[in-house]
Protein backbone atom coordinates (compact mmCIF):
# COMPACT_ATOMS: atom_id res chain seq x y z
CA UNK A 1 0.00 0.00 0.00
CA UNK A 2 2.58 2.46 1.16
CA UNK A 3 4.29 1.63 -2.37
CA UNK A 4 1.34 2.19 -4.33
CA UNK A 5 0.88 5.54 -2.55
CA UNK A 6 4.43 6.59 -3.37
CA UNK A 7 4.40 5.87 -7.10
CA UNK A 8 0.47 7.60 -7.09
CA UNK A 9 2.30 10.82 -5.40
CA UNK A 10 5.01 10.47 -7.88
CA UNK A 11 2.78 10.35 -10.37
CA UNK A 12 0.85 13.29 -9.71
CA UNK A 13 3.53 15.60 -9.17
CA UNK A 14 4.90 14.76 -12.45
CA UNK A 15 1.61 14.94 -14.28
CA UNK A 16 1.49 18.29 -12.51
CA UNK A 17 4.58 19.57 -13.73
CA UNK A 18 3.78 18.73 -17.17
CA UNK A 19 1.02 20.44 -17.29
CA UNK A 20 2.20 23.65 -15.56
CA UNK A 21 5.18 23.32 -18.43
CA UNK A 22 2.93 22.92 -21.21
CA UNK A 23 0.37 25.96 -19.88
CA UNK A 24 3.85 27.65 -19.56
CA UNK A 25 4.79 26.67 -23.15
CA UNK A 26 1.71 27.64 -24.61
CA UNK A 27 2.20 31.47 -23.92
CA UNK A 28 5.60 31.45 -24.71
CA UNK A 29 4.71 29.84 -28.54
CA UNK A 30 2.85 33.28 -28.58
CA UNK A 31 6.36 34.73 -29.02
CA UNK A 32 4.81 37.90 -28.46
CA UNK A 33 7.69 40.31 -28.16
CA UNK A 34 8.53 39.40 -32.06
CA UNK A 35 4.53 38.76 -33.45
CA UNK A 36 3.22 41.85 -31.97
CA UNK A 37 5.74 44.36 -33.53
CA UNK A 38 3.82 46.31 -36.66
CA UNK A 39 0.70 48.48 -36.77
CA UNK A 40 -2.46 47.15 -35.71
CA UNK A 41 -5.96 48.19 -35.67
CA UNK A 42 -9.12 47.27 -33.75
CA UNK A 43 -11.98 45.73 -35.88
CA UNK A 44 -14.22 43.61 -33.97
CA UNK A 45 -15.07 43.88 -30.16
CA UNK A 46 -16.97 40.61 -28.58
CA UNK A 47 -17.56 39.33 -32.04
CA UNK A 48 -18.97 42.27 -33.23
CA UNK A 49 -17.40 45.38 -35.71
CA UNK A 50 -16.23 48.31 -34.16
CA UNK A 51 -17.56 51.97 -35.59
CA UNK A 52 -15.07 53.75 -37.57
CA UNK A 53 -15.26 56.54 -34.77
CA UNK A 54 -14.49 53.97 -32.34
CA UNK A 55 -11.44 52.63 -33.68
CA UNK A 56 -7.95 53.25 -32.00
CA UNK A 57 -4.47 52.38 -33.71
CA UNK A 58 -1.69 50.61 -31.59
CA UNK A 59 1.89 50.87 -33.34
CA UNK A 60 4.34 48.60 -31.51
CA UNK A 61 7.76 49.50 -32.69
CA UNK A 62 9.76 47.62 -29.95
CA UNK A 63 8.82 45.26 -27.12
CA UNK A 64 9.30 48.24 -24.71
CA UNK A 65 7.68 51.07 -26.75
CA UNK A 66 4.37 51.69 -28.77
CA UNK A 67 2.21 54.48 -30.15
CA UNK A 68 -1.39 55.02 -29.92
CA UNK A 69 -3.73 57.02 -32.15
CA UNK A 70 -7.73 57.10 -31.64
CA UNK A 71 -10.12 60.32 -31.86
CA UNK A 72 -12.68 59.49 -29.31
CA UNK A 73 -15.90 61.57 -28.35
CA UNK A 74 -16.12 60.07 -24.48
CA UNK A 75 -17.82 60.98 -21.06
CA UNK A 76 -17.29 64.23 -19.81
CA UNK A 77 -15.58 62.98 -16.84
CA UNK A 78 -13.08 62.02 -18.56
CA UNK A 79 -13.15 64.24 -21.91
CA UNK A 80 -12.44 63.92 -25.27
CA UNK A 81 -9.49 61.92 -26.69
CA UNK A 82 -7.59 63.79 -29.48
CA UNK A 83 -4.26 61.11 -29.84
CA UNK A 84 -2.27 61.40 -32.85
CA UNK A 85 0.96 58.68 -32.15
CA UNK A 86 0.58 59.49 -28.17
CA UNK A 87 4.07 57.53 -26.88
CA UNK A 88 3.21 54.26 -24.43
CA UNK A 89 5.44 52.39 -22.37
CA UNK A 90 4.91 48.73 -22.64
CA UNK A 91 6.04 45.54 -20.49
CA UNK A 92 5.41 42.05 -22.16
CA UNK A 93 5.37 39.13 -19.76
CA UNK A 94 4.06 35.72 -21.23
CA UNK A 95 0.98 36.25 -22.86
CA UNK A 96 0.17 39.79 -21.45
CA UNK A 97 1.30 43.41 -22.92
CA UNK A 98 0.67 46.11 -21.00
CA UNK A 99 1.13 49.67 -22.83
CA UNK A 100 0.92 52.96 -20.04
CA UNK A 101 -0.16 56.08 -22.33
CA UNK A 102 -0.02 59.69 -20.40
CA UNK A 103 -2.16 61.49 -22.43
CA UNK A 104 -0.81 64.95 -20.34
CA UNK A 105 -0.29 66.02 -17.11
CA UNK A 106 -3.99 65.00 -16.16
CA UNK A 107 -4.72 62.22 -17.95
CA UNK A 108 -3.24 58.73 -18.21
CA UNK A 109 -4.16 54.98 -18.92
CA UNK A 110 -3.33 51.35 -19.01
CA UNK A 111 -4.14 49.47 -22.20
CA UNK A 112 -3.71 45.78 -20.80
CA UNK A 113 -3.98 42.85 -23.16
CA UNK A 114 -4.39 39.40 -22.68
CA UNK A 115 -3.23 38.15 -25.80
CA UNK A 116 -4.93 34.65 -26.78
CA UNK A 117 -4.09 34.21 -30.23
CA UNK A 118 -2.03 35.96 -32.86
CA UNK A 119 -0.25 34.82 -36.43
CA UNK A 120 1.37 37.41 -38.99
CA UNK A 121 -1.89 39.61 -39.84
CA UNK A 122 -3.96 39.87 -36.54
CA UNK A 123 -4.65 39.08 -32.94
CA UNK A 124 -7.53 38.07 -30.50
CA UNK A 125 -7.20 39.53 -26.68
CA UNK A 126 -8.78 40.55 -23.92
CA UNK A 127 -7.89 44.27 -23.21
CA UNK A 128 -8.71 45.38 -20.08
CA UNK A 129 -8.49 49.80 -20.20
CA UNK A 130 -8.28 51.93 -17.04
CA UNK A 131 -8.56 55.78 -17.79
CA UNK A 132 -6.85 57.81 -14.93
CA UNK A 133 -7.79 61.75 -14.46
CA UNK A 134 -5.67 63.67 -11.72
CA UNK A 135 -4.87 59.83 -10.23
CA UNK A 136 -8.55 59.00 -10.09
CA UNK A 137 -9.89 56.00 -11.77
CA UNK A 138 -12.48 57.20 -14.48
CA UNK A 139 -13.34 54.83 -16.11
CA UNK A 140 -12.74 50.50 -15.68
CA UNK A 141 -13.77 48.52 -18.99
CA UNK A 142 -12.81 44.72 -20.38
CA UNK A 143 -13.69 43.70 -24.11
CA UNK A 144 -12.29 40.59 -26.17
CA UNK A 145 -10.83 42.93 -28.90
CA UNK A 146 -9.98 41.77 -32.51
CA UNK A 147 -7.16 43.55 -34.37
CA UNK A 148 -5.73 43.21 -37.84
CA UNK A 149 -2.02 44.10 -38.96
CA UNK A 150 -2.02 47.62 -40.94
CA UNK A 151 0.36 47.09 -44.28
CA UNK A 152 -0.03 50.59 -45.49
CA UNK A 153 0.25 54.15 -44.01
CA UNK A 154 -1.15 56.93 -46.10
CA UNK A 155 0.16 59.99 -43.88
CA UNK A 156 2.16 61.04 -46.73
CA UNK A 157 0.12 60.17 -49.41
CA UNK A 158 -2.43 62.27 -47.77
CA UNK A 159 -1.11 65.70 -48.33
CA UNK A 160 -2.21 67.91 -51.44
CA UNK A 161 -5.38 69.26 -52.09
CA UNK A 162 -8.22 66.39 -53.16
CA UNK A 163 -11.74 67.17 -54.76
CA UNK A 164 -15.00 64.94 -54.22
CA UNK A 165 -17.70 64.26 -53.27
CA UNK A 166 -19.88 61.74 -50.83
CA UNK A 167 -21.24 58.73 -52.68
CA UNK A 168 -23.53 57.76 -50.16
CA UNK A 169 -25.52 59.53 -47.38
CA UNK A 170 -23.10 58.69 -44.89
CA UNK A 171 -22.38 62.45 -43.35
CA UNK A 172 -24.51 64.89 -41.35
CA UNK A 173 -21.98 67.49 -42.98
CA UNK A 174 -22.49 66.65 -46.70
CA UNK A 175 -24.76 68.81 -49.01
CA UNK A 176 -24.43 66.87 -51.89
CA UNK A 177 -21.79 69.34 -53.60
CA UNK A 178 -18.48 68.73 -54.81
CA UNK A 179 -15.49 69.82 -52.59
CA UNK A 180 -11.89 70.42 -51.79
CA UNK A 181 -9.63 69.47 -48.81
CA UNK A 182 -5.84 70.66 -48.58
CA UNK A 183 -3.82 68.27 -46.08
CA UNK A 184 -0.91 69.88 -44.93
CA UNK A 185 1.73 68.65 -43.50
CA UNK A 186 1.47 70.34 -40.38
CA UNK A 187 -1.56 68.10 -39.05
CA UNK A 188 -3.43 71.20 -40.40
CA UNK A 189 -6.54 71.26 -43.40
CA UNK A 190 -8.21 73.74 -45.46
CA UNK A 191 -11.49 72.58 -46.24
CA UNK A 192 -12.97 74.71 -49.64
CA UNK A 193 -16.13 75.27 -51.03
CA UNK A 194 -17.40 76.69 -54.15
CA UNK A 195 -18.42 79.71 -54.87
CA UNK A 196 -19.79 80.67 -58.15
CA UNK A 197 -16.92 79.58 -60.43
CA UNK A 198 -14.26 79.96 -57.52
CA UNK A 199 -13.03 77.94 -54.71
CA UNK A 200 -13.05 79.79 -51.41
CA UNK A 201 -12.09 78.57 -47.96
CA UNK A 202 -15.00 77.60 -45.52
CA UNK A 203 -14.71 80.88 -43.45
CA UNK A 204 -16.46 80.04 -40.43
CA UNK A 205 -14.24 77.08 -39.51
CA UNK A 206 -12.01 78.66 -36.11
CA UNK A 207 -9.93 75.07 -35.76
CA UNK A 208 -8.88 72.33 -38.44
CA UNK A 209 -7.32 69.42 -37.83
CA UNK A 210 -6.47 66.04 -38.96
CA UNK A 211 -4.14 62.91 -38.69
CA UNK A 212 -3.76 59.44 -40.05
CA UNK A 213 -2.08 56.67 -38.79
CA UNK A 214 -2.99 53.61 -41.47
CA UNK A 215 -5.51 54.13 -43.13
CA UNK A 216 -7.55 55.60 -40.48
CA UNK A 217 -8.23 58.98 -41.39
CA UNK A 218 -9.18 61.43 -38.25
CA UNK A 219 -10.60 64.98 -38.32
CA UNK A 220 -11.90 67.79 -36.01
CA UNK A 221 -13.23 71.41 -36.62
CA UNK A 222 -14.95 74.31 -34.83
CA UNK A 223 -17.49 75.69 -36.36
CA UNK A 224 -19.52 78.54 -34.86
CA UNK A 225 -17.76 77.86 -31.33
CA UNK A 226 -18.75 74.27 -32.15
CA UNK A 227 -16.33 71.13 -32.09
CA UNK A 228 -17.32 68.36 -35.12
CA UNK A 229 -15.47 65.58 -35.81
CA UNK A 230 -15.39 63.26 -38.68
CA UNK A 231 -13.88 59.48 -39.06
CA UNK A 232 -12.74 57.45 -42.37
CA UNK A 233 -11.05 54.51 -42.96
CA UNK A 234 -9.05 55.35 -46.70
CA UNK A 235 -7.54 53.78 -49.51
CA UNK A 236 -5.16 55.88 -51.65
CA UNK A 237 -4.16 54.79 -55.44
CA UNK A 238 -2.22 57.00 -56.97
CA UNK A 239 -4.51 60.33 -57.61
CA UNK A 240 -7.89 58.51 -56.34
CA UNK A 241 -8.60 58.58 -52.78
CA UNK A 242 -11.62 56.47 -51.58
CA UNK A 243 -13.52 56.59 -47.86
CA UNK A 244 -15.23 54.25 -46.18
CA UNK A 245 -17.13 54.40 -42.28
CA UNK A 246 -19.42 52.07 -40.80
CA UNK A 247 -21.70 54.24 -38.77
CA UNK A 248 -24.49 53.84 -36.61
CA UNK A 249 -27.88 55.16 -36.99
CA UNK A 250 -29.90 56.46 -34.10
CA UNK A 251 -31.73 53.02 -34.13
CA UNK A 252 -29.03 51.46 -33.25
CA UNK A 253 -28.60 49.60 -37.05
CA UNK A 254 -24.89 50.47 -38.90
CA UNK A 255 -24.63 51.51 -42.36
CA UNK A 256 -21.36 52.29 -43.99
CA UNK A 257 -20.62 55.44 -45.49
CA UNK A 258 -18.65 56.02 -48.73
CA UNK A 259 -17.18 58.96 -50.18
CA UNK A 260 -14.55 59.42 -53.65
CA UNK A 261 -12.20 62.04 -54.61
CA UNK A 262 -9.15 62.84 -57.15
CA UNK A 263 -6.14 64.53 -56.70
CA UNK A 264 -5.70 68.32 -58.15
CA UNK A 265 -3.21 70.77 -58.43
Amino acid sequence: MKRFLMVFVATFICGACVFTSCKKDKKDDLNLKENIIGKWMETDMNGQPVETNAKRVYTFVSPTKAYLSASLTMRPEYGACWSDQVKADVTIDGNKVTLNVHHNEHKSAVHEFTVTAINSGEFIAIRKLTIMVDGNVVLNDEQQVRFVKQTVDYNQAILGTWEGHCTSEGSVFDDGQEHRWEYKADGTYVYYVKDGENWVPYATSTLSEYFVDGKLLCTRWVDNGVENREWWEISINGNRMNWTALRQNPDGTTFTATFEMEKVN
